[in-house]
């Protein structure tokens, strides 16, 4: 039995649009073939899943899949379902009975599968932008035949067994009477055109699987999750067909030094004790340069300065977001004698207990023999 494109998304049937395309983008990274390896099993997956968001993402075929499961999905226009159920009107319905009409289906070229790769981007990259070069391996035009499946000098000609109409009807007899259903015609892929001499390169499909190279515009503020769509940049069409597209799926590596919390950034400044109790001006090297932190007395650790602008820019809006700079006061664990003096001194000065001065080793020894 076909899995359920609900459950193979993970959503409800009563999904929006929104909810389902959420869904494809996490599966999409899990599955696919870049995040494992190659994976036979997930790459079956992928195209289970691959093959549930078309269906679901396109209202008509959705509610085709709704009402009549995965066999309805491509059922093409005339068909008794869709004579019952909203796909045509009184003629249709006779046309399904009792064979009469003509039929609706157009043949013509066939627009190609949209193409899906993901991309791994620094945060830097993510933050302001970049340009990336991609290859891709997919089916594209035959330079041979200019894409048209014929052996050059030969041409096309009506297709004999479905006469042009690019579709099969098929008669039965029911307790109704005669019923007539209309499939694709596999002669001519539903095109209404066969080819009797196909070009040697492609074997008359028209294309060709090679890897191709794409320079893709990473725009500035992107996130871990983001999908661009590049219009016509996916697999040719068959014999001709308009290309679909391609969808780059961006993932986003952790950096060092700054993170990210939405379209703001956070890091983390290290400071010493006595710049912190004391108060300074701090300089933090930053993606947009040098800036200075200023620090009140008294800062201690934990305290976050905002930096405003130096943050993420806002990808659907003008400005950018914040630098969050985190304070951590650094406590000194190697002092020097003289450091030690001033620190108790200090100490004293302020009333504060604190651990009595180590003995040296001669001191101690003379103390457990003595």
């Amino acid at each position: 039995m076909a899995a359920d494109y609900y459950e193979l998304l993970g959503v409800a049937p009563t999904a929006t649009d929104e909810e389902i395309k959420r869904a494809y983008r996490r599966k999409a990274r899990e599955l696919h073939p870049d995040t494992t390896g190659g994976d036979a099993t997930a790459e079956a997956r992928f195209k289970e899943v691959s093959r549930a968001y078309e269906v679901l993402r396109d209202p008509e075929r959705r509610a085709r899949y709704d009402r009549f499961g995965p066999e309805g999905v491509d059922a093409p226009t005339g068909t008794m379902a869709d004579a019952f159920f909203g796909g045509g009107g009184l003629g249709d319905i006779f046309d399904a009975f009792f064979g009469g009409g003509t039929s609706q289906r157009r043949g013509g070229p066939v627009r190609g599968s949209d193409v899906e790769i993901a991309l791994e981007l620094d945060l830097r990259e993510a933050v302001f932008g970049a340009v990336r070069d991609v290859e891709v391996e997919q089916p594209v035009g035959c330079v041979r035949c200019d894409g048209s499946g014929t052996r050059p000098g030969t041409t096309p000609v009506r297709c004999p067994d479905c006469q042009g109409t690019g579709e099969l009807r098929r008669m039965r007899q029911s307790i109704l009477g005669q019923v007539v259903t209309a499939v694709p015609c596999v002669r001519c892929q539903g095109m209404g055109e066969a080819i009797m001499s196909p070009c040697p390169a492609c074997g008359g499909d028209g294309r060709r699987v090679e890897a191709r190279s794409f320079s893709v515009e990473i725009p500035a503020g992107v996130d871990h999750g983001s999908t661009l769509r590049l219009t016509g940049r996916g697999a040719a069409g068959p014999r001709g067909g308009p290309p679909g597209d391609l969808y780059v799926h961006l993932g986003v590596r952790p950096d060092d030094r700054f993170g990210r919390r939405g379209d703001d950034l956070h890091t983390v400044l290290h400071v010493a004790m006595t710049q912190a109790t004391l108060g300074a001006s701090v300089t933090l090297e930053t993606w947009d340069g040098t800036e200075t932190v200023a620090l009140a007395p008294g800062t201690g650790s934990g305290h976050v300065v905002r930096l405003r602008g130096r943050g993420v820019p806002h990808v659907r809006g003008r400005g950018r977001g914040d630098l969050l700079v985190e304070i951590a006061v650094d406590t000194p664990t190697e002092l020097s004698k003289t450091q030690e003096e001033l620190l108790r001194r200090l100490a004293a000065e302020r009333g504060e207990e604190v651990a009595a001065a180590e003995e040296g080793l001669l001191s101690r020894l003379r103390s457990a023999f003595g």
